[in-house]
């Protein structure tokens, strides 16, 4: 781990790229006067430990990055469908950045911002709709999709097959791990008494 942190403060415009993203976070809660309780601190903390357990069980690690876990997001889905978007948003950059000190891997700052804190940030988006579990987490995850795609297609371009778009290889790669993900979260939330833990979670 102490490796890895030294590992980002060697670029240190990837840094600055997090330090600025955290701020931006922050400053949206501050001014939509979001206060964050005991009770809401242990909540979120606790599902982050869950989120970060479930992302080691993989059920299967692909070799050009990604990997199909038992739910891993669904803990940042639920802190976001009971705290809204900014709070869920806020959930998914800490995630980001826990993931980012267990596996660097950085070739450009900016991909650093696609690869690791927006996807999960991404998690947020289930906050929108929060009524609408189903439709918030293909949301969530829809967005999440982008962030990589975007990342794959402007930084990983060079891993593509001969003869293959950029394009068509993100595409694949990341639909490949990415939608065995969303229909995993999707057949456990509909198992989970999501509305009963939601409830648990109030103050």
């Amino acid at each position: 781990m102490l490796e890895n942190f030294l590992t980002i403060l060697q670029s240190p415009t990837s840094l600055a790229a997090l330090i600025g993203v955290l701020i931006l976070i922050l400053f949206a809660l501050y001014s939509r006067k979001i206060k964050f309780s005991t009770r809401m601190l242990i909540n979120i903390s606790l599902m982050l430990a869950f989120s970060i357990v479930l992302h080691y069980l993989k059920i299967y690690h692909f070799p050009q990055g990604g990997s199909v876990t038992f739910g891993a997001m669904i803990p940042l889905i639920l802190i976001s469908l009971r705290y809204g978007a900014g709070v869920g948003a806020l959930a998914g950059f800490i995630f980001g950045l826990i993931n980012i000190l267990q596996d660097p891997f950085i070739l450009h700052p900016i991909q650093v911002l696609f690869d690791y804190p927006l996807p999960f940030m991404a998690m947020g988006l289930a906050g929108i709709f929060p009524e609408k579990i189903f439709l918030s987490t293909v949301l969530a995850f829809v967005g999440r999709f982008i962030c990589h795609f975007i990342s794959g297609v402007i930084f990983f371009a060079s891993y593509a097959p001969e003869g293959m778009s950029p394009i068509i290889y993100s595409l694949t790669a990341n639909a490949t791990y990415l939608i065995p993900e969303t229909l995993i979260c999707l057949v456990v939330l509909k198992i989970l008494p999501v509305k009963r833990l939601l409830d648990a979670m109030k103050d």
